[in-house]
């Protein structure tokens, strides 16, 4: 399969689709791309920062040359794009091409209607000069900006292209460091030719606070907001609390079978998982049920299932 024939749809493809997933899938990827584009035109690039990624570039470029970003990233993002693909094979689907075509487009678009005016508050007594007291915000609103559309692109299972690709060919021939490492390094290097271009030391940190931010938001968004907690509850008293939780809280669970380290004894641990607001009213009732309970709460990252995110949302 040569790169540009995984690009065009073949009649099989047409076969068994859902559509409806189909438009709910390209509609978040539309919906991610003019979000990100926000945060670039509006709140990032007037700061002159670049958070690492191909219109980090871009936005180097056009305060040094006056490039327009969207022209740039694109023209940087589809040779990226063809080099992947023929280096990595076929993983790159037309879903990250309508990404890069759709931001880059979202971007013109802002760039021509809204044009390049920091929405940034001046300071009073330095007509000419951003309020330094206005950047951190700023820097954040851009990075939790750029978290959220790049978390809902991510959840439609496509890529942002850019540095990712190079970071996938790097990771090819050097095996031995996590690509998520090779994809920091790179991101920081653009932060860094960044420091050179502006000669300001304060890029390169609101730039490294936009790369943090923007990783974390992304996270929450792909995870959402039905994650909850996991509780694994030693008691003797164990049937009681299962009632409650299977009876009174609508919940399920499983029993892990254990031995006390102490005593020898077989026990029965509960796991179940619930949400956050749910918790406080289980403790109570489990201590009430049997004070020498023992509760272990652990951070889900996700859940998924019955009573959280259906599982069919996120299997591929």
């Amino acid at each position: 399969m040569s790169w540009i024939e995984q690009f065009i749809p073949k009649k099989e493809d047409f076969q068994h689709v859902d559509y409806k997933r189909l438009v709910k899938e390209y509609g978040l990827i539309a919906l991610g791309t003019f979000i990100m584009a926000v945060g670039f035109v509006i709140f990032i690039s007037p700061l002159k920062l670049a958070p690492g990624g191909v219109y980090g570039i871009a936005i180097i470029l056009h305060h040094l040359f006056n490039f327009p970003i969207g022209l740039s990233g694109i023209c940087l993002d589809l040779p990226l794009l063809v080099i992947g693909t023929l280096w990595l094979g076929p993983k790159f689907g037309a879903k990250t091409l309508f990404g890069i075509v759709t931001l880059s487009g979202f971007i013109s678009i802002l760039e021509f209607t809204y044009g390049y005016n920091p929405l940034i508050p001046i300071s009073p007594d330095m007509p000419s000069v951003p309020d330094p007291s206005a950047n951190f915000i700023f820097a954040l609103c851009g990075g939790v900006l750029l978290g959220i559309g790049l978390g809902l692109i991510f959840k439609s299972r496509a890529t942002s292209g850019g540095t990712d690709i190079i970071a996938s060919i790097i990771a090819k021939y050097v095996k031995h460091i996590p690509i998520g490492t090779i994809l920091m390094i790179v991101d920081s290097v653009i932060v860094l030719v960044a420091l050179v271009a502006f000669n300001d030391w304060t890029v390169p940190l609101y730039s490294w606070l936009i790369i943090y931010v923007t990783g974390v938001v992304i996270d929450k968004v792909i995870a959402g907001y039905t994650a909850g907690k996991a509780l694994l509850i030693i008691s003797d008293k164990h049937e009681q609390i299962k009632d409650e939780i299977l009876n009174k809280m609508h919940r399920g669970g499983t029993y892990l079978k254990a031995e006390g380290m102490y005593s020898g004894r077989d026990k029965k641990i509960i796991y179940t998982t619930l949400t956050s607001k749910e918790i406080p009213g289980l403790v109570t009732k489990v201590h009430h049920i049997d004070p020498e309970a023992f509760i272990s709460i652990v951070d889900v990252a996700e859940a998924l299932g019955e009573g959280f995110t259906p599982l069919e949302e996120r299997a591929l």
